[in-house]
């Protein structure tokens, strides 16, 4: 339903997450999996789920703590691969509950999900690629690299409001949204 188009006119109408849908972190306890929707008007990370597995509950919940957050509009686009877990009855089930449409890349094409990809590759760059003592240290530096740096901290050029960050320009559009009303 998005094609390659990664933007969006307001927050909470196409979020998207990776082709494979998770990254791994690895630890010397095994791997913490880590699922994140971004909001493609802001690029904020509006949910995210870590777990010992990858099974559809991961993004569930993650998709869960976006609209939780009221990231999310009725009839919004959830964007992701054709993996198992967003494929998944109890996933599908979760979209139609939440009033969401859901939409898949093509099979094989990390272009179909290009801004996320992006995300990841912040994620691990800037957190550093390295293997922790256990999953409690992960899971700690990526609570705090998502909600203390990248929605808060990290400067992204947007081509509406110049050089804000994420969450900086939700609050433009809600602001916005208020002096229009």
């Amino acid at each position: 339903m998005i094609g390659r188009d990664f933007t969006a006119t307001r927050p909470g109408t196409r979020p998207g997450t990776r082709p494979g849908g998770i990254t791994y972190l690895p630890t010397r306890e095994g791997r913490l999996y880590l699922a994140c929707w971004l909001d493609l008007a802001t690029r904020e990370v509006a949910g995210y789920a870590m777990a010992d597995h990858h099974r559809a509950e991961l993004v569930t919940d993650a998709l869960r703590m976006a609209h939780g957050r009221g990231s999310l509009q009725p009839g919004c686009i959830a964007h992701s691969d054709r993996g198992s877990e967003y494929t998944s009855s109890e996933f599908r089930a979760e979209i139609h509950a939440l009033g969401l449409r859901q939409s898949t890349g093509r099979t094989g094409s990390c272009f179909d999900n290009a801004a996320a990809e992006s995300f990841w590759a912040v994620l691990k760059e800037e957190i550093g690629t390295r293997t922790w003592p256990d999953r409690a240290t992960a899971r700690a530096d990526v609570f705090a690299f998502i909600e203390t740096f990248y929605n808060r901290r990290r400067l992204r050029k947007h081509p509406l409001f110049g050089y804000l960050t994420p969450h900086e320009t939700r609050q433009r559009f809600r602001n916005d949204q208020t002096l229009a009303a």
